[in-house]
C-alpha cells in the first residue's frame, strides 16, 4: 500500500523539486519558497507557524544587509507573495513550522528539511541535467547546489503521507522547513523558539554527500565537525600612498596578515581541525592606503573542545593583526554548528522498518562524513531533553561534488527518501 502511494506521489515530487530548483533563494531570503511551501501545507490542513512565529528573531546569525532584504521582499511581492504572508516574514524571517496532531496518544516526532540555496552561478552546459531539461536556475548567481530543493520536496511528500494516513497514525508530527542552513545560520533560531523541547524522536538527513547507489541509505552518520563562522571588519585610516603613507593605517594589510596566520594555527593532536578564509575585500585604488577591509572566515573541529580551541586562536590572531597594523576591528559571529552524535539504538529500528520497503534496497548502519551541519543544534536539544535523534543519508550517484556549478542528483532518490521516512513513521507509530 505504501509503495503504491509513493509511486503515485513521485511525479509530484519531481514537479516540486524542479519548480523549486528554478527559483532558488539564499538564506533568510526564502520568501517565495516559504510562501509556496506554506500554501501547499495550508491546503493539506497543517497548523502553520510562519516566519516570525516560527523563529526566534534574535537567534538568527549571518543576516543579509537590510538593503538586500528589502530588495528581495519587493521581488517577492512582485512575484505574487500575498502581503499577509510577507508581513509575517519581513526582515529576513523566513521558514515554516508545520504541525499535525492526530489527537491520539503517542510520540512527538519531528523532521527537519532545509530550504535555502547557495551563491553559485549554475552551469548551463549540455552535460548538466537541469539545464538540458528546462529547470536550470532562473536567478543569477544563485543555485540549489546542495540538494535542498530535493529536501524540501521530500518534506512535502512526508506531509502528504501524514495527511493521507492520519487516521491510522498516532501522536504528533512537527515538520521544520528551515531557512539558512548554509553557513550554520538558521537552526539556532528554530531551536531557541522551543519547537524541539518535547520531541521524542528527531530525524533529518541529506541527499548525497557520499556517492552511493539509489536505494541505499545510511541510518546514521558520524564525522560532522563543530564550526564557527565569523564576519570580520578592520577599520584603518585612508591616506595618499605616495605623499603621506605614514599617516595611513592599512586595513588591507591587517586582513592579509590575519588570513595568512589563521592558516598557521597549530593543528590539534586530539582530532581534525579546519580553517578557511573564504572571502576578503579591501581597498579602493592603487594609490590609496586601504581604510576598510572585510573577511569571511570559518574554523572547525572534530570535537566541541577542538572547535573552541580553533575559535580562540582565530580571534587571538585577528586581534593581533589589528594591533600590528594599528587598526580597529570587529568580529561578528555569522554561523555556528555543533558536534552531531546519532543515537545508535535507532539503527536496527530503521533497518527493520525499511526492510519491507519497495524503494529502500539497503540500509547501512553508519557512514563517515565531513563538513558541518546545523541540524546538530536541533538534534542536541532533543537529546538533552531525553529524546532520540539521527541523521540519515540518501544515496545517489554524484558526478560533481556539492557546492559545484554542475551539482545534481538522481531524482530517483526522492521517492526512496520519502518511503524511508514513511517507513520510520509507520514503524514508530506501530510501537506500543
Amino acid at each position: 500500500m505504501t509503495g503504491s502511494f509513493v509511486k503515485e506521489l513521485t511525479p509530484l515530487l519531481l514537479e516540486w523539486r524542479r519548480s523549486l530548483h528554478k527559483l532558488p533563494e539564499l538564506g533568510f531570503l526564502e520568501y517565495i519558497t516559504t510562501y509556496r511551501v506554506g500554501r501547499l501545507l495550508e491546503e493539506m490542513g497543517f497548523t502553520l507557524h510562519i516566519g516570525k512565529d516560527a523563529l526566534n528573531e534574535d537567534s538568527r546569525l549571518g543576516l543579509p544587509d537590510n538593503q538586500f532584504i528589502e530588495e528581495k521582499e519587493r521581488q517577492a511581492s512582485e512575484w505574487g507573495v500575498e502581503n499577509e504572508w510577507l508581513e509575517k516574514m519581513r526582515g529576513g524571517n523566513t521558514g515554516i513550522v508545520a504541525i499535525w496532531d492526530t489527537g491520539k496518544p503517542g510520540d512527538h516526532v519531528a523532521f527537519r528539511f532545509d530550504i535555502d540555496a547557495l551563491p553559485i552561478k549554475e552551469s548551463t552546459g549540455d552535460s548538466h541535467f537541469p539545464s538540458t531539461n528546462g529547470f536550470v536556475s532562473g536567478e543569477n548567481n544563485v543555485m540549489h547546489s546542495c540538494g535542498h530543493d530535493g529536501h524540501t520536496a521530500i518534506g512535502l511528500g512526508v506531509a502528504k503521507f501524514i495527511l493521507s494516513n492520519s487516521d491510522s497514525l498516532k501522536g504528533k508530527f512537527t515538520l521544520l522547513f528551515q531557512p539558512a542552513e548554509e553557513g550554520g545560520r538558521g537552526a539556532r533560531a528554530l531551536r531557541d523558539k522551543g519547537w524541539l523541547d518535547d520531541v521524542d524522536y528527531f530525524y533529518s538527513g541529506h541527499i548525497g554527500i557520499h556517492s552511493l547507489p539509489v536505494g541505499t541509505i545510511a541510518a546514521s552518520t558520524e564525522g560532522f565537525l563543530a564550526s564557527v563562522k565569523y564576519d570580520v571588519t578592520f577599520k584603518g585610516i585612508s591616506s595618499h600612498a605616495g605623499m603621506h603613507p605614514e599617516k595611513g593605517r592599512n586595513a588591507l594589510l591587517a586582513a592579509a596578515t590575519a588570513a595568512t596566520n589563521l592558516y598557521a594555527i597549530p593543528r590539534h593532536h586530539d582530532g581534525i581541525t579546519r580553517v578557511n578564509v573564504g572571502r576578503l575585500i579591501a581597498g579602493s585604488g592603487r594609490n590609496i592606503i586601504p581604510e576598510d577591509s572585510y573577511m569571511e572566515i570559518e574554523v572547525r573541529g572534530e570535537t566541541q573542545e577542538i572547535g573552541d580551541y580553533m575559535a580562540i586562536h582565530a580571534t587571538r590572531i585577528i586581534k593581533a593583526a589589528a594591533e600590528m597594523h594599528d587598526v580597529s576591528f570587529v568580529i561578528k559571529p555569522a554561523g555556528i554548528t555543533e558536534v552531531l552524535v546519532c543515537d545508535e539504538e535507532l539503527i536496527p529500528k530503521i533497518q527493520e522498518w525499511c526492510s519491507t520497503s519497495e524503494f529502500v534496497k539497503e540500509v547501512l548502519p553508519s557512514v563517515t562524513v565531513a563538513g558541518s551541519e546545523d541540524a546538530s543544534l536541533l538534534m542536541n536539544r532533543v537529546q538533552e531533553r531525553g529524546g532520540k535523534a539521527t541523521y540519515i543519508l540518501f544515496g545517489t550517484k554524484l558526478n560533481h561534488p556539492h557546492h559545484h556549478p554542475e551539482f545534481d542528483f538522481e531524482e530517483e532518490v526522492l521517492p526512496v527518501a520519502v518511503d524511508a521516512f514513511i517507513s520510520i513513521i509507520k514503524g514508530g507509530s506501530s510501537n506500543d
